[in-house]
């Protein structure tokens, strides 16, 4: 086999972090990222809640949280498992931003599960009637989503993720003030985790000691089934929802929505959108609006666009703030339904190709369709210039 033929089969496809612990292209190995795997425990459902808590994943897809591939071209790593997202400082800034707080306010963020414990509770109530800014947040393994009941004219949605300002009232309890929608995006992908995991448990047991050499040193082990990221079919499940949460989170009752993203994901999405230009905002974040909008402040939908900060020792991986877009569903609708179609229809694009292609492929069966030959001109050695032959 030539050298060529071996670099194409080379996989562009890798579990890139295992029970929240990078493990391609470097392998963290750490007391707590062994720890962690040889537990099978989530560290960042462990981070929030104050308890250890093992991974809700599937056998088959045990421990995957992110997965490293090359499908935009270079290689980055996308989101497999919402539980990834649960980074502190990201969950950190969307409440301050929600719910219009500066980076500088005290401002307290709390599982919905933590009140449980009765001193978490006390100490709750305690910031609220001291008028301190408490955030409190449900999610599915935290207490459950908060869902939109259906009517005869509106489907059900469940919320990722759901903030909500507690608030004192004149008597001195607690009462609801607004809430926020926090959404994370994670991919779907073709082919199957489930062998790929497995070396990593086999490794993981076998080779005890030496758990990072080993792994860095077969990474096929990471990669065995492992298939790129279902790209198309992701933009067009989560379209729809946006549209409609970005409008519950323009609500009165709103205090706005967050879709978190990896950059990954966003820089696929581009096509989608016909490659918008993101304005500049004084405050460092970035606007995506039509073109004859002016920018706003306080927009009602943010995107968060984060990235991994791949370390082999810090671990896990702090996600790290790429870009902070404010939009709103108007500018993502006008960008998906007339930009990229419009882009698709100009002279030349790709539905004028479509026509080409569908007449080829009739001229197999209806041969009158294929393309004349071009009449060539004749050159300096045949007849006079512009002479044609036929």
């Amino acid at each position: 086999m030539s050298g060529e033929s071996a670099a194409k089969k080379q996989p562009n496809n890798f579990i890139a972090e295992w029970f929240g612990h990078r493990v391609y292209p470097v392998v963290a190995e750490t007391e707590r990222s062994l720890a962690d795997q040889e537990a099978e425990r989530c560290p960042f459902l462990t981070t929030v809640t104050g308890k250890k808590s093992l991974c809700i994943k599937k056998h088959n897809s045990k421990g995957v949280c992110t997965i490293s591939s090359t499908s935009n071209g270079e290689r980055q790593d996308w989101l497999a498992c919402p539980y990834r997202a649960l980074d502190v400082s990201m969950l950190d800034d969307a409440a301050h931003r929600l719910f219009g707080h500066t980076p500088s306010d005290d401002v307290q963020i709390v599982a919905v599960p933590v009140l449980e414990d009765k001193e978490a509770a006390d100490n709750v109530r305690e910031r609220v009637a001291a008028g301190k800014p408490t955030i409190v947040y449900f999610q599915n393994k935290l207490g459950g989503e908060i869902s939109i009941s259906p009517t005869d004219r509106s489907p059900e949605f469940s919320f990722d993720s759901t903030m909500i300002e507690l608030l004192p009232d004149p008597t001195g309890a607690i009462t609801v003030g607004r809430y926020g929608v926090f959404e994370i995006q994670t991919m779907d992908f073709h082919g199957t985790y489930s062998r790929a995991v497995a070396n990593l448990t086999s490794a993981r047991h076998m080779h005890k000691g030496e758990f990072g050499k080993s792994v860095e040193s077969h990474p096929q082990w990471l990669s065995e089934g492992v298939e790129g990221p279902n790209i198309a079919n992701a933009f067009k499940r989560t379209f729809y929802q946006m549209m409609f949460k970005f409008q519950v989170g323009a609500h009165d009752a709103s205090a706005g929505c967050i879709l978190a993203i990896p950059r990954a994901v966003w820089e696929s999405w581009q096509r989608h959108l016909g490659r918008p230009e993101l304005v500049s905002h004084p405050d460092g974040t970035w606007r995506l609006m039509r073109e004859d909008d002016e920018p706003v402040e306080n927009p009602p939908a943010w995107i968060y666009v984060f990235d991994t900060d791949q370390s082999a020792t810090k671990t896990p991986n702090p996600l790290v703030l790429w870009r902070v877009i404010g939009t709103d569903a108007a500018a993502l609708s006008h960008y998906t339904l007339d930009v990229a179609p419009e882009a698709a229809l100009e002279a030349g694009g790709s539905v004028d190709r479509l026509r080409d292609s569908i007449t080829l492929r009739l001229s197999k069966y209806l041969p009158e369709l294929r393309p004349k030959p071009k009449a060539r001109t004749r050159g300096a050695r045949g007849g006079g210039p512009g002479q044609t032959m036929l």
